[in-house]
Parts: structure tokens; sequence; C-alpha cells
């Protein structure tokens, strides 16, 4: 997919069809939203909106590439701190929980699988937009945490994994399967507690040395 970025012009208007764009397609999804409607939410015309973007799955992705930027970005700030391990994972598993349950990372998801067959490229922009970046970001905190003395941990990348895993624990399924519109906050509040309570259980400096 690196063919694709050239083709995007950046201009005046780039952030209103982007905004536009994004309440069109969570609201309709990819394959019915329609260019005529990301225009008029934009509040351009269709020539401008092409003139930025010459196919609208171009325009799905970065819509996806920013918005999942975004909210790694503010979950990053989170981690770059010297608070107690387990205050800082606690922060984190709350926006990683809120990413999951939030309409816009339930579309991303969906929409991800459902043009897998049309648009193999979505889903690997999508990651690395955001969720490898925090990753990446998540394995550094890890990282200084095992420095400091405060968590043994040998695989760092095993563990990110099973902490984000544990953040998503039957809330996305039960999502994903049409089970629940809406977790609970409480349902959410539990996951994240039991999130933090099991990984300090399983890498926690004193909990390994007890």
């Amino acid at each position: 997919m690196g063919t694709v970025e050239p083709l995007i012009r950046r201009g005046r208007k780039f952030t209103q069809v982007l905004d536009g764009a994004r309440d069109i397609f969570l609201r309709d999804g990819f394959e019915a939203a329609s260019v005529d409607e990301i225009a008029r939410a934009a509040a351009v015309s269709k020539a401008t909106l092409y003139s930025y973007f010459p196919d609208k799955r171009l325009l799905f992705m970065e819509v996806a590439k920013v918005e999942c930027r975004r909210q790694a970005e503010a979950t990053l700030e989170l981690l770059d701190t010297d608070a107690p391990v387990a205050e800082v994972l606690t922060l984190a598993a709350e926006r990683i929980t809120a990413f999951t349950l939030s309409e816009f990372g339930q579309r991303i998801f969906r929409i991800c699988l459902a043009e897998a067959d049309r648009f193999p490229g979505l889903g690997r922009e999508f990651y690395d937009s955001g969720p490898r970046l925090a990753r990446e970001r998540l394995v550094a905190f890890l990282e200084s945490a095992v420095t400091r003395g405060e968590l043994a941990i040998d695989d760092l990348e095993l563990a990110a994994d099973q902490f984000v895993q544990l953040c998503k624990a039957v809330l996305h399924d039960r999502l994903i399967f049409g089970l629940d519109d809406r977790p609970a906050p409480e349902a959410a509040a539990r996951v994240v507690r039991g999130a933090v309570q099991m990984f300090m259980a399983r890498y926690g400096a004193k909990a390994q040395a007890g």
C-alpha cells in the first residue's frame, strides 16, 4: 500500500474533508457511504473532495489512520511517566477498553473484516497507524519498569500483547457477537481492574519475590 500515499493532496480543506468523511463512515460504513453525503457533511463540493481523495478507499484509509493515531497518541502520553506501574497500567487499560467499546473502534473492526477481500491493505494500515505504535510504547514502558525493578518479565512483547488482550476480555466478544449493544460502565471497570491485577500477579516483582 506504499503507492497510495502520494495520491493524497493536503490543503486548506483537508481536515474539513476528513471530519465530514468520519461522520458519514461511522454512520453508514464504508460500502454504503455516499460521496455526495460525505461532500455535504464536509461542506465542500464533490470536485474539492476528489481533488484531495480521488478514491473513496483512500479517504476511508486516511480517516482510519488519523483517528487511530489520535487514539494511540493519547495512550502513549499515559505511558511516558515514572508513576507506579499499576497506576500507569490502570490508566492505559481504561484507554484501551474505551477504544474497544467506542463506536469508532467497533466500526473499524467490522469494516476491516468486511472489506478484507476487496481492501486487503486496510487492516495493516489500521494496525500500523495505531495499535502497533501503542504496542511499541507499551513494550518500552514495561522494559523501563523492569529496569527499575518493579516488574520481572522475560518476554516483553508477549507481556505487552497479553496485557492488551486482558483489557478486552469478554467485552470485545460480546460486542462483536451482538450480545451487548454497550456494556455497562461497571463491566468495563471490572475488566480494567482484573487486567491490571492479573498482570501484576504474573509479572510484578514483589509477587514473584513472594
